[in-house]
């Protein structure tokens, strides 16, 4: 079955974008997955093609309307789940997208301006998402990124499915470093137990690496998976700091 992916953006020209080339764009031709763009402003009913007005209390920029929304919603609506990309949402996290990438696709509403309509977030019950602390011109980047974490997972779209299951956020650390040839490239030696062929110690290392690295740079991923000192005791085992 194809996974069908649904955009409602003021600009349907982005997209496929880069999905599609690399991995994701041979799994579109196969028909692995879906993408259709739609235009919210083919919605609009004054002559003008109007999607935005001011905002009710005052203040910068516009809002964009919840009647042109709602019907561009209502065009594409079905059984997949509908996520609004917006900087005030949850964190999009690698089990939502996994979740998300075993369902039969997802419709995705680009927003704009200052934001959708609080109204019609709450009337079509819009899972309001972000993918990060940082503020964009619209949705739509967001919408590419969500996308390609999703399509990625899609059956058969990576080489290796191990190649999944080892990756950052899999386990709830980030990944360990990699290395491949030379041995040794600018008096910089690819760490010894990488070369013994020992897989058992490798995978303690990998471990381990995994742990020091979510441990230093992302403490509420290591808080979150249970991360404590006698984690800590056993990357230092391991030859970490």
């Amino acid at each position: 079955m194809t996974w069908r992916a649904g955009v409602l953006t003021l600009f349907p020209e982005m997209f496929p974008g880069p999905l599609g080339l690399s991995l994701a764009g041979r799994a579109l031709r196969q028909g692995v997955w879906s993408i259709e763009a739609h235009d919210i402003r083919a919605h609009a009913t004054d002559r003008h093609r109007t999607v935005d007005d001011t905002p009710f209390g005052g203040g910068a920029g516009m809002v964009m309307r919840p009647d042109v929304a709602d019907a561009a919603i209502a065009a594409v609506a079905d059984r997949r789940p509908l996520l609004c990309l917006t900087p005030r949402g949850h964190a999009l996290t690698q089990t939502r997208v996994r979740a998300l990438a075993g369902g039969p696709g997802v419709v995705l509403l680009c927003g704009r301006y200052e934001g959708v309509d609080q109204r019609v977030i709450e009337a079509r019950g819009l899972e309001e998402v972000s993918i990060g602390d940082f503020v964009l011109s619209g949705g739509e980047p967001a919408a590419l990124a969500l996308l390609d974490a999703c399509v990625r997972l899609l059956p058969g779209v990576m080489g290796a499915a191990e190649s999944a299951a080892e990756e950052s956020f899999s386990a709830g650390l980030l990944e360990y470093a990699h290395y491949t040839r030379p041995a040794e490239w600018q008096g910089r030696r690819v760490p010894e137990v990488l070369l013994s062929g020992h897989h058992a110690a490798v995978a303690a290392w990998r471990r381990a690496e995994a742990e020091r690295v979510t441990r230093e740079r992302r403490p509420d991923l290591w808080a979150a998976h249970g991360g404590d000192m006698q984690g800590a005791s056993v990357a230092s085992a391991a030859g970490t700091p």
